[in-house]
């Protein structure tokens, strides 16, 4: 037994020497207007990177059209993403993972994966889901903010891909979206109400990428030049996200939508619904919130293959939705192996995020061939309302691979 062998030698790990954590600056540093590209590169081949550690530095002034702050425009949560149309990684030129509409997108995800305890350290990433919106102010007196995002919170390659890149270029772009009406809500008084509704205005003076850099001890780098001298191609695997969004839904209480066609391999293994009544482009509405829409049933097909197979019943005016929560708490197990700790409770689940997580990550052999044809069903208790947006996550597996001596990547 272990507890016996007092003799055993002591295993002290020394392979990795430091890991510094390295600033990058986009090619231009003062153009950061509405719908601008902002790229920011990774030109040093001879140093090993940790981008699954990376973070997006930002720093900036949230004022309204005048160029004034007031407490009443107030950052939603995680209203940074919002202000970005679209997040990509490139290597070596060639795009590895990319996002749009990333707000909405690593909002939804990060409903379910996040737990409480996360997302208290979250809050320097501008990350509230439990703060009251009095109490959600990201800014100083005069409107400056700064804040540090995990890019594992915005995309699926830096969260599943935990290995260091070795001897390729790499680029991190963003799309600045064309306006800040997505990522700011105006939160009027109710003791002295104004009389204007104020349209906010974000800018930018600082954004940076923060990469890890890794030293290795000798035999580690003897081992990493072999790799490199071989020329065989290093696998890239992960679990990339896209959402699908239905602008407007028709105004009845059955509903089929076809989301897509996909390849075998890009397959959905895991699906969020959500839905918003009319809250794009509204700063009096907060975007990081979904809408109830009284739904009585959701599935989706993959092909004939129906997930979940069993209806739900459900019935919010009842408060008969303790099947879709219990869905919505299963995801941390079925998406990472850990522990179910969902970040809301059933009451906060109804009031800020009641959505539809669906798993269908265990499938037949059936759809291991050809391609996958994706829908979704679902019924309302009354008619959809005008304006109602649906919005369709999917995180399906990924894979590249890359030659760190001939520099080619390609997508198996």
């Amino acid at each position: 037994m272990s507890i016996l062998n007092v003799n055993e030698k002591l295993y002290i790990d020394n392979s990795i020497v430091s890991s510094e954590l390295h600033t990058y600056q986009p090619y231009i540093s003062s153009k950061f207007d509405y719908n601008d590209e902002i790229r920011i590169p990774i030109q040093e081949l001879d140093a090993y990177t940790l981008p699954s550690e990376s973070l997006l530095y930002i720093e900036g002034k949230l004022t309204n059209t005048e160029g004034n702050y007031t407490k009443r425009l107030r950052f939603t949560n995680n209203g940074i993403a919002f202000l970005f149309r679209e997040i990509r990684y490139e290597l070596n030129g060639i795009t590895i993972d990319t996002l749009r509409n990333v707000g909405l997108a690593s909002t939804l995800k990060s409903y379910l994966s996040s737990n409480t305890n996360e997302s208290l350290k979250l809050q320097n990433a501008g990350w509230f889901p439990h703060r009251k919106e009095e109490d959600r102010i990201l800014v100083d007196d005069n409107g400056k903010f700064s804040v540090s995002i995990p890019l594992k919170l915005l995309m699926g390659f830096f969260e599943d891909y935990r290995k260091i890149i070795i001897n390729m270029k790499q680029e991190l772009v963003l799309i600045r979206s064309n306006n800040d009406l997505d990522g700011v809500f105006f939160k009027d008084d109710v003791t002295t109400p104004s009389t204007t509704v104020e349209t906010p205005k974000v800018t930018f003076d600082k954004i940076y990428w923060k990469v890890p850099h890794i030293s290795v001890d000798i035999p580690q780098q003897l081992a990493l030049t072999r790799i490199l001298e071989s020329n065989k191609d290093i696998l890239i695997g992960f679990r990339s996200w896209e959402l699908v969004e239905y602008s407007s839904l028709t105004e009845t209480t059955r509903h089929t939508w076809p989301v897509k066609t996909t390849s075998k391999l890009e397959a959905p293994r895991h699906v969020i619904i959500a839905f918003q009544e009319n809250r794009k482009g509204d700063v009096k509405k907060d975007m990081s919130q979904f809408d109830n829409v009284d739904l009585t049933n959701i599935r989706i097909f993959l092909n004939s293959e129906r997930y979940p197979y069993h209806d739900l019943y459900l019935n919010f005016k009842e408060n008969k939705y303790s099947s879709l929560y219990e869905m919505f708490a299963n995801f941390r197990y079925s998406y990472y192996g850990t522990s179910n700790e969902p970040i809301f409770n059933p009451e906060k689940f109804k009031e800020i995020s009641p959505i539809a997580y669906i798993d269908c990550s265990h499938q037949k052999e059936t759809l291991q061939t050809g391609s996958v044809v994706m829908r979704i069903e679902f019924e309302t208790n009354s008619a959809i309302k005008k304006d109602t947006s649906a919005y369709c996550l999917i995180l399906h597996d990924k894979l590249f691979s890359y030659n760190p001596l001939t520099k080619i990547v390609k997508q198996l």
